[in-house]
This record gives C-alpha cells, sequence and structure tokens, in this order.
C-alpha cells in the first residue's frame, strides 16, 4: 500500500543502512553460511518424509481369491473371509493388519486428516513463539524433537485410533519445521543471494521424498511400523545437531537487543577480513532502530489493514498450492501406474524443480512467474483426467507436478519477501498451514475418482495463480525489519 504521507528521508535511510549494513558483512558466501544455511534447511528432508509416509503405510493392499467362492474383480466386503487372502503379509499396512478394509473411506483417512489437523494447529502456536519468544533457532530443535519423538510412538501404535492420535501429535511437530528453517537460511545471507539460497532447502525436500518410496520398497514384505522408525530415528540425530550447531538468526536477535549472542552470530557469518569490523557499524544503530514490540506476532499482521489483505491472498494461495502439491502425490493410486515408480519419478522431479527455481527466481517477476506456473500445471491437470494410456497420463501428472513444485518454491521465497522480520516467521508459517489445509483436502479429492481429482487440482491451480494479483511485485526490494519500515 502507499502511504498518504511519504516517508521520512531519516527513516528511509536508517532502513537502507542497516540493509546495507547486513549485506556488507555477510553478502559474500562463505562456508560458515553454507554450513549454516544447510543444516538449517535439513529438516525440508524430514518433513517431507513425514508428509507423505502414508501412501506406503497406510495403502489398501492387493489381495487374491483363494476359492471359487470369490472373483478378483469381487468387492472384498460382499464375500466370506476365508475365500480370499492378502498377496503380501499382513504387517505392511495399516490396513491389512487391523482389518479396515471395509471401514469406509472416512475412517481409513482419519490418520491423514489428524496429520493435517495436528500441522493447522502446531503452526499457529509455534510460529507465534518463534517470533515473539524462542527464535528460529529452538523452534527447529521443538519441532523435530515433537515429530521424531511422535513417529516412535506411531510405530508402537496398536489400533487406528491411537496411530491417529500420534500422527496427530507428528503434525503438531512438523508444522514449523520447513518454514522456520527456510526463515533462517535467507536471514543467515546478503540480499544478492538471498533468492538463490533456497536452492539448498529444495534440494533437501526431494532427497527425502526420494528416500521414502526406497525404504518403503526395502520394508516391502515386513512392517510398515519399520518405515516410520527409520524415518523417525534420524529426525532426532539432527534435532540435537541443531542444538549444539546451529545459530540464531542475526536479524532476529537484532530485534530483540540480544547483543552478545548476535555479536558471536554476525561474526561467525561475516567473511574473515569483516569479523573485526561488525560492532562499529551496528551497535552505533543499536538504540535507532525501534525494537520488535513484546506482542504475538499475529495480532501485529492482523492491525495493518495491508498485512491483513496480504494474510488473506496468501492464505487462499497456500490452500490451492497445497491441494495441488500434497493432492497429485496422494492421489498416485488412481492412476494405471506402479505406485513405487510414480512415487519415485514424483520425489526425483523435485530435483529439475528445484533448479529451474534456481534459473527462475533471478531473472523474472514473481507475479508473472507464479501465473504462468499456475496455468501449465492446470492444463495439465485437466489433460491428465482426460486420457487412459497409463505413459501418457504419468507423463501429464508429472508436468503439473512439476509446474506446482516451482510455484511452491518461488511462492515461499514470495512470503518471505511480503513479510518483515518481526512477523516473517509466523506470516510463513501460517502460509505453510493453509498449504497444510490444502493437502488435507488432497485424499478427498483422490477419493473422487481420476477425473474428478484432476479437475479439482486444475480448480486449485487457477485459485493461487489468481491471488497474485492481489500482492505486490516483490523482486528486487530492500527487506524490511519492522512493520513501519514495509508499510
Amino acid at each position: 500500500t502507499t502511504p498518504i504521507l511519504p516517508p521520512s528521508p531519516a527513516s528511509e535511510h536508517r532502513r537502507s543502512s542497516l540493509e546495507d549494513g547486513f549485506d556488507q558483512y555477510i553478502s559474500d558466501v562463505n562456508w560458515a553460511q553454507i554450513f549454516q544455511v544447510s543444516l538449517v534447511t535439513m529438516g525440508f528432508l524430514f518433513e517431507i518424509q513425514q508428509s507423505f509416509i502414508s501412501i506406503f503405510t497406510d495403502a489398501a493392499p492387493s489381495w487374491r481369491c483363494d476359492n471359487s467362492d470369490c472373483r478378483d474383480s469381487s468387492d472384498q466386503c460382499r464375500i466370506p473371509p476365508d475365500s480370499w487372502s492378502w498377496s503380501s503379509p499382513a504387517t505392511t499396512s495399516i490396513i491389512s493388519e487391523w482389518s479396515l478394509q471395509c471401514s469406509g473411506p472416512l475412517v481409513n483417512a482419519l490418520p491423514s486428516s489428524s496429520f493435517f489437523i495436528g500441522s493447522l494447529i502446531g503452526g499457529f502456536v509455534v510460529a507465534t513463539i518463534s517470533d515473539s519468544k524462542i527464535g528460529r533457532k529452538n523452534t527447529i530443535v521443538l519441532s523435530c524433537l515433537i515429530m521424531s519423538v511422535a513417529g516412535v510412538l506411531t510405530a508402537l501404535s496398536g489400533n487406528i485410533w491411537t496411530y491417529s492420535a500420534f500422527r496427530f501429535l507428528a503434525g503438531l511437530g512438523r508444522a514449523s519445521v520447513g518454514a522456520t528453517g527456510m526463515v533462517l537460511g535467507t536471514e543467515m545471507v546478503g540480499k544478492k543471494l538471498r533468492d538463490r539460497i533456497g536452492i539448498i532447502a529444495y534440494i533437501w525436500a526431494p532427497l527425502g521424498f526420494i528416500s521414502l518410496p526406497g525404504i518403503a520398497y526395502w520394508y516391502r514384505n515386513d512392517s510398515w511400523r519399520w518405515i516410520y522408525i527409520w524415518s523417525s530415528i534420524p529426525c532426532l540425530i539432527y534435532s540435537f545437531l541443531v542444538m549444539f550447531f546451529g545459530r540464531e538468526s542475526p536479524r532476529w536477535l537484532f530485534l530483540r537487543r540480544r547483543r552478545e549472542e548476535f555479536e558471536r552470530t554476525i561474526r561467525y557469518l561475516a567473511a574473515s577480513e569483516n569479523k573485526t569490523a561488525t560492532n562499529n557499524f551496528f551497535f552505533t544503530r543499536w538504540d535507532e532502530e525501534e525494537e520488535c514490540i513484546e506482542t504475538h506476532a499475529i495480532t501485529i499482521l492482523l492491525s495493518k489493514r495491508w498485512s491483513f489483505r496480504r494474510l488473506a491472498a496468501v492464505i487462499m494461495a497456500g490452500f490451492g498450492l497445497g491441494l495441488v502439491y500434497y493432492g497429485l502425490p496422494l492421489g498416485l493410486e488412481t492412476l494405471s501406474f506402479n505406485i513405487y515408480l510414480s512415487v519415485a519419478l514424483n520425489a526425483a522431479s523435485e530435483i529439475p524443480a528445484a533448479i529451474l527455481t534456481f534459473v527462475f527466481v533471478g531473472r523474472f517477476r514473481r507475479r508473472i512467474l507464479i501465473l504462468n506456473l499456475a496455468v501449465v500445471s492446470a492444463i495439465s491437470s485437466i489433460v491428465c483426467g482426460m486420457v487412459r494410456f497409463d505413459r501418457i497420463q504419468i507423463s501429464l501428472e508429472l508436468a503439473s507436478f512439476v509446474a506446482a513444485v516451482i510455484a511452491f518454491d518461488i511462492f515461499l521465497i514470495y512470503v518471505l519477501e511480503l513479510f518483515p522480520t518481526c512477523v516473517r516467521n509466523t506470516a510463513m508459517s501460517i502460509f505453510r498451514q493453509a498449504v497444510m489445509l490444502g493437502g488435507a483436502m488432497g485424499p478427498l479429492a483422490a477419493a473422487a475418482g481420476k477425473g474428478n481429482a484432476f479437475a479439482i487440482y486444475a480448480a486449485a491451480n487457477a485459485l493461487y495463480g489468481s491471488m497474485v494479483i492481489f500482492l505486490p511485485e516483490t523482486k528486487g526490494r530492500i527487506w524490511a525489519d519492522t512493520m513501519d519500515e514495509e508499510e
């Protein structure tokens, strides 16, 4: 929004000089920054594993007829139980182990829905204290601890109800892992490379996605519980690595007036020739910069008309992106293609998507790029729902998914640029929760059948693509730290 009165030259100078100060000392990417960004964004790997693990653990296994009383095309629930059997051991899925094949879609979708609902609640709770109380680093540690412990407990579940409860707990922890890691990583580098450093985060996500079908395939004839264990224990180890070796955001420390910690962090991240000069610049401005007030970030976001409008558009866009980003992989079982191979192809496609994001983000404006990607994904979804040949289906599904992944990656950067430091993590987490809410609709969309599901995905593409009309362009802008600066 354009203010009635232009900002004073003094405030504009203070804002630009502070940004220049950060850029002067941490603009040249060094090994310390690469290590920190890689470490704090690695949580994407475990977040993705927990988000898509139900594709394998909650899948309905194939079955076979054992006598002439049934035929392979028969409904399992309408034939004698002793006339058929599972093609693989019953322990490979919760459906077969707990005999849920006739429980109906609501019961079978309960674990996935519980996970997404937990993510929604956790995002609002954890993200707010990240901006106002405990900081970015501790948020990652706390979230990963909750997510990993919940994963181990899920493996110990004895029925669908305790299983769903622990999935809800995992969702609570998962809510802020990727969002906070993305915010923390970008706040550790200068503005010249800020939009491109996210490529590291985008590499972790497909690695998590690719590793998941590998783990599931290894235990395809064993218990589904091992998939949870071997995706949760590394996450537990990771949380301790961040606790002992991770650094806090220098921008957050500066706004919170934590001088000693800020000094240690900025010296650690600065280039070697700047390590002794940082005090001279920043601490002369310590009293000039307004402190991030002791107010919940969500309250701050809702108190300004411009931030409320941006937040509303971001939420709507996040819902559409989530429905496509999570819905397409969750709906792969509706296609006439091998489930392990199709998941692996979708996972592998995130790597070229990350590379294309790296290329596009520095060349094109955010709004026009997201809009074009939405059009490509929507058209691919519509055609995919109409064709019958399996190879054409998977090719169109991959095209739709890659376009949606690039749009999602670009939108993550876009949200970071739309909001100032003191509310940035909260805004990012709210966006991610909107994404998860859209993802929660993914199983329902998949249950609607292939044709209807891909029509829903096309409509979701239109939703997030249209939302950029209501948002300002941010490419090349200086990052603000306070609400007044952004306004």
